[in-house]
């Protein structure tokens, strides 16, 4: 018996590049192994909508370690009233880095977010970008779309759980969405966060699934 598509529903893959695989300036841990489950998710045709991120950097960008005399990766500053990691360049516009999995079929995205384009600001969120100067975060324009095509579910999977994924989240979860991580089909930066991302997950209201739950036949 094969799988029915989800009523209302929308699958969101988040970021899955290849500077955050192995190997890349910003790798994050066994980033490979959610391909697997993503493909295996998206032969199932399960949903209604598909939506892919993508991040999208200026050379420059003021996220990255190398824009800041005297930081290097992974430091912290305030940027704007709010904290900002710094990370190592990755997913400049136009390289090999920044292109789109290989890996995954991306055929199936009704639409592609690009984001991180801005130079002056950060943005992890599927929804919405970090803060800028005017202490707002504006909207991509995801939500909107979402919700003129009835969309009540949000499924979301990709990298970095602990960082864009989890903001993803957050906001969905803020615009009303009933929000689902599938957690084996995201890969942390480290694991070390992997705790505090599920309390966080959890106490928001964000349910934790699996993509097996997604591909058995029911």
């Amino acid at each position: 018996m094969t799988n029915s598509i989800l009523p209302h529903s929308a699958l969101i893959l988040v970021d899955i590049q290849p500077d955050f695989m192995a190997g890349g300036p910003l790798a994050c841990e066994q980033a490979d192994t959610i391909v697997a489950p993503v493909q295996a998710i998206l032969a199932q045709n399960r949903f209604a909508h598909y939506v892919a991120t993508q991040d999208w950097h200026p050379g420059g960008h003021i996220s990255f370690a190398s824009s800041h005399s005297g930081s290097k990766p992974f430091d912290s500053i305030a940027l704007y009233g709010h904290p900002q990691v710094l990370w190592p360049d990755h997913c400049v516009q136009g390289t090999n880095g920044a292109a789109l999995h290989s890996g995954i079929n991306w055929d199936r995205m009704h639409v592609i977010v690009r984001k991180g384009a801005d130079s002056a600001v950060d943005s992890y969120s599927a929804f919405r970008e970090n803060y800028n100067q005017a202490g707002e975060r504006p909207a991509t324009g995801l939500t909107g779309w979402l919700k003129d095509r009835q969309v009540q579910d949000v499924y979301i999977a990709g990298l970095a759980r602990d960082v864009c994924v989890l903001w993803s989240a957050q906001d969905a979860r803020a615009a009303g969405f009933n929000t689902f991580v599938i957690w084996d089909a995201t890969a942390p930066v480290t694991g070390q966060t992997d705790a505090d991302t599920r309390k966080t997950l959890v106490e928001q209201g964000i349910r934790i699934v699996h993509s097996e739950e997604l591909t058995r036949n029911r």
